[in-house]
C-alpha cells in the first residue's frame, strides 16, 4: 500500500495548452481525460475541457489539471490548486479521508464514482482543498495529444 501526493492545478478552459507547457518543459508522458470522454458533459461548450490530466516526467516531475466546469466558482487567484492523494487501498483512503475530515468542508463526500471506485473532495480548516481518490484504470482513449 503506498499513496502518492500531487500538485492538481485548476484552470478554466486552459489546461490543456498548460499540461502541453509542462510537458515541453519537464518531458515524460502526458494523459488527457475530457468532460466527453468520461460521460460527463454538464455543458456542450466544454465537452473537449479537460476532466483530468497529467504529465509525469521520467524525472520525478508530477502535476495533475482539470478545467473547471462554468457552473462550479472559479477564481485563479483563490484556487488555483488541488492537493491530490491518490492510493491503490481504499480503506486507507478512506482513513485518510476521516482524519482530514475533522473541522473540513465536504465538498463531495467520498463515494464511488464513474472515474474511481472512490472520489471525495474537501477543504480543510486551513483552506487548502484536497482530493482523495484509489486509482482505476481508464481504458478509452484518453492519450490524446496536447494540440491547444
Amino acid at each position: 500500500m503506498s499513496i502518492m501526493t500531487t500538485t492538481h492545478l485548476n484552470f478554466r478552459g486552459a489546461a490543456r495548452e498548460a499540461l502541453g507547457f509542462y510537458r515541453s518543459v519537464f518531458g515524460g508522458r502526458g494523459v488527457t481525460v475530457t468532460y466527453k470522454d468520461a460521460g460527463n458533459v454538464q455543458d456542450e461548450n466544454e465537452a473537449d475541457w479537460v476532466m483530468w490530466g497529467e504529465v509525469v516526467g521520467e524525472n520525478g516531475f508530477r502535476v495533475m489539471a482539470y478545467d473547471v466546469p462554468s457552473q462550479l466558482p472559479w477564481n485563479q487567484g483563490e484556487n488555483p490548486f488541488f492537493v491530490s492523494v491518490r492510493g491503490d487501498d481504499a480503506d486507507e483512503i478512506s482513513a485518510l479521508w476521516q482524519k482530514l475530515a475533522q473541522g473540513s468542508t465536504v465538498v463531495r463526500p467520498l463515494d464511488a464514482a464513474p472515474w474511481a471506485p472512490l472520489y471525495g473532495m474537501l477543504t480543510d480548516r486551513f483552506g487548502v482543498t484536497w482530493v482523495l481518490d484509489v486509482t482505476a484504470s481508464y481504458n478509452a482513449p484518453y492519450n490524446a495529444p496536447y494540440n491547444g
